[in-house]
């Protein structure tokens, strides 16, 4: 039986994409290897995010080349999307496929080892107009499942080579969004994540159908479902109807993810974001009205070209005052191809390291404080998995709806279970709780059983 191995670098969306990949070689009789293992198919799922992502994906397919000289070596993703003729020239590189097109890779393979000459299938992005269907009715995680319901974005921050790996916004059918939602719930899955390249703008593309319509239709049709989060929505999708929709939900989770980059107007004004500062925090403001307890995570970029000292404390003061739950800091890297990478006033590393360390520091000062209002409270979390780097034995690790990690003492049966959980000392990077009980939803009333 022929054997495959994947190996996945970048976002959550490649995750996705890889476990959609698995499925259709799954579909042909593959066995799935360990990447480190020898094995006839090598997949290498790449990221393009940054220089970095690009350096890296290379690595692995050099790595993969060298465990197996006779496998085919096929790369896809944001990196063979935007470079194919830099991944091409690639000693070993057999098949080479964008973000586009993934169904016909199995057919490229079946190709190259009948004419053994090297297959080059990416085409333009920016044509392409149509959702392209990936199903994954399951996950090698078995926690928590990952819905992709939109690709492409259209946003063209000057720091982001996306659109160009991507292509524009195209929304999925959102028929196929429930059908796959409810065989997610129905394999098992407690929570189900929403996921894309510009989630929020679900349905910029479609007539009369919306991202509030969608989270509406998935909790009204889809039986069993228990927890709806957003992987990541922009502060400009954050509209009324979205909010009215999470405030009357019973499923949708108290977090989101909503992307800041800066806190400076100016410093937005030359990413080319489009909003500022005051529209930014008026929609917190709104948020944290209508659903108490929110916890808002968000991602910021340090030391955009040009940044002096007070856009930096701008940022700064802005994340303290509105009390986001907890950051992801990235000093910003020029990324070939974009106008931020061209531009003059780059800073200093030494500068962006600095100004790095001193919001990381707010961060975890803001994640403590913010899970230090749950001390001694009940929350509902879904272990995922044991904890790993603890020396007692028996512990579980998992998230809340508020996305706060907790660890507590538990029994394997419990992984993927939603379970009540009290927390006995909050704190960050974890919170430490005691088990309850677990939530049974097979009774009738919603009755709670204690273990």
């Amino acid at each position: 039986m022929a054997t495959v191995a994947f190996h996945t670098l970048g976002c959550k969306v490649n995750h996705y994409e890889t476990e959609a990949i698995w499925q259709l070689f799954k579909q042909e009789g593959y066995d799935r290897v360990d990447f480190e293992s020898t094995s006839d198919v090598y997949i290498i799922n790449t990221c393009t995010v940054t220089n970095t992502g690009d350096k890296k994906s290379r690595q692995v397919i050099r790595r993969a080349v060298r465990k197996n000289p006779d496998a085919v070596i096929c790369v896809t993703g944001c990196y063979a999307q935007t470079s194919p003729a830099e991944i091409m020239a690639i000693p070993g590189v057999d098949v080479v496929v964008g973000t586009q097109d993934r169904i016909k890779m199995l057919e490229y393979i079946e190709q190259y080892k009948h004419e053994r000459q090297p297959i080059n299938g990416v085409r333009n992005i920016m044509k392409n107009r149509v959702y392209e269907e990936l199903d994954v009715p399951a996950f090698t995680d078995r926690t928590r499942a990952s819905l992709k319901i939109q690709e492409g974005c259209n946003n063209f921050c000057t720091f982001c080579i996306i659109p160009w790996a991507r292509g524009l916004m195209r929304s999925r059918d959102p028929k196929e969004v429930i059908k796959q939602a409810q065989q997610l719930v129905d394999s098992g899955y407690k929570e189900i994540v929403l996921t894309g390249i510009h989630t929020g703008g679900y349905g910029e593309d479609l007539k009369d159908y919306n991202l509030a319509m969608l989270l509406k239709d998935l909790e009204a049709e889809v039986r069993g479902l228990k927890r709806l989060r957003i992987s990541s929505i922009e502060a400009s999708q954050i509209t009324d109807e979205v909010i009215e929709v999470m405030n009357n939900s019973e499923v949708i989770v108290r977090h989101l993810h909503i992307p800041l980059q800066s806190g400076s107007n100016s410093v937005l004004k030359r990413m080319r974001r489009k909003y500022t500062m005051e529209f930014f925090g008026e929609r917190l403001d709104r948020l944290k009205e209508a659903l108490p307890g929110l916890a808002v995570t968000s991602d910021v970029i340090v030391g955009f070209p040009g940044e002096t000292e007070e856009e930096f404390m701008e940022t700064y003061n802005f994340i303290k005052y509105h009390k986001f739950s907890e950051l992801h800091v990235f000093p910003y890297s020029k990324r070939t191809g974009t106008p931020a990478a061209r531009m003059e006033e780059q800073v200093d590393e030494e500068i962006k390291n600095e100004r790095v360390h001193r919001l990381i520091t707010l961060s975890d000062q803001l994640a403590k404080e913010y899970a230090s209002q749950y001390e001694d409270a009940i929350l509902e979390v879904i272990p995922e998995d044991r904890f790993k780097n603890g020396s007692e034995q028996g512990l579980l690790e998992g998230y809340s709806d508020n996305y706060m990690k907790v660890i507590f003492p538990g029994t394997e049966e419990m992984i993927g279970k939603i379970v009540k959980v009290k927390i006995t000392k909050a704190g960050y990077p974890y919170n430490e709780g005691q088990f309850v009980r677990v939530v049974n939803e097979d009774i009738a009333l919603q009755e709670e059983i204690v273990i």
